[in-house]
């Protein structure tokens, strides 16, 4: 794991917990001041929390489990009790609790002695984005996208493409399908597929998009590097949703191959949505790759083809 991006995914988890412990006191501040009962109740738990330290430090025995359980008992009673006039007073009944953005490790990165899932997360997302700055691909939008340059069957089409793609970018969640998007250059895969990353990452999710053959590269230098790291596959492996944009144009080795199936069977396996673009219909995907690679994305891919003619040449025409 990236030194730097492990230091500043703790620096933003231990900014989540002084947040959520600063947010808690204001809450308890305005509670004491409003409704008195609250603070009595507040000072009495305060109280028997220090006077189980008391018990434990002092005392021997079955004598300090029984007074644990009856100190036990008291504050569950006592905090019943708050609830219920929180409720009264048009509060939550969970108001006073601490909102941790991770209840699993309290906001600090660990359970126990182990990374807490939540940063693990924070620096898989981190990584892509530092990996998304230096992609070739630049992020576009769905109102940037004209059907202006479609006509006819190919305008229906194109113009059902938007819809399903707006849609599926608007409901977006880990267990989306995977898509396809194939056809001639210049139709609008790219343009698409780089809407709805800009859409699933203002959702908070991690992204990683760039071309096939800028990706494949990576891996390949890692993989074949002295120290054998796997951390761009490992990255590619685990993104919520991975874009690899032009597979087809790569050069064609037995490595490569083999790395394309790998990251389509395995994201599948794992149920992580992947949006693959290329000029390649399904003959010409099934003489490039594997027969599996095939036989898995018709399968479980939504395969949407887009039709009509260059648009970039249109746009060329249109300036002459």
């Amino acid at each position: 794991m990236d030194s730097e991006i492990f230091d500043k995914a703790q620096a933003i988890i231990t900014n989540r917990r002084m947040k959520a412990e600063s947010e808690n006191e204001a809450r308890i501040r305005d509670v004491n001041e409003k409704i008195p009962q609250i603070r009595e109740i507040n000072e009495v738990l305060f109280n028997t929390g220090k006077e189980l330290i008391s018990i434990i430090s002092n005392g021997k025995g079955k004598d300090v489990s029984q007074k644990i359980e009856q100190l036990k008992q008291y504050n569950l009673g006592a905090q019943t009790m708050s609830r219920k006039i929180l409720l009264e007073n048009g509060y939550p009944e969970d108001y006073l609790d601490m909102h941790y953005t991770c209840p699993k490790c309290c906001d600090r990165g660990y359970n126990g002695s182990k990374f807490c899932d939540c940063l693990k997360t924070l620096c898989g997302k981190l990584a892509a984005d530092e990996l998304n700055r230096s992609s070739q691909l630049k992020l576009s939008s769905f109102e940037s996208f004209s059907l202006s340059y479609y006509s006819g069957e190919n305008y229906q089409a194109m113009k059902n493409i938007l819809e399903y793609t707006k849609q599926y970018a608007a409901t977006f969640s880990e267990n989306s399908k995977s898509i396809l998007m194939f056809g001639h250059t210049g139709l609008g895969k790219t343009h698409l597929s780089l809407a709805i990353a800009n859409a699933v990452l203002e959702k908070g999710y991690g992204v990683i998009y760039d071309s096939a053959i800028n990706i494949l590269r990576n891996i390949e230098k890692e993989h074949f590097s002295y120290e054998h790291s796997s951390e761009m596959i490992d990255l590619v492996m685990n993104t919520d949703l991975l874009i690899l944009d032009d597979i087809g144009t790569e050069y064609e080795s037995a490595f490569y191959n083999a790395t394309i199936y790998n990251i389509i069977n395995t994201r599948l396996n794992c149920g992580k949505p992947s949006i693959i673009s290329t000029n390649l219909d399904f003959e010409g995907i099934s003489r490039r790759y594997d027969k599996r690679v095939m036989s898995r994305i018709v399968s479980m891919y939504s395969c949407l083809e887009f039709k009509g003619e260059d648009v970039r040449l249109q746009k060329r025409k249109n300036n002459v």
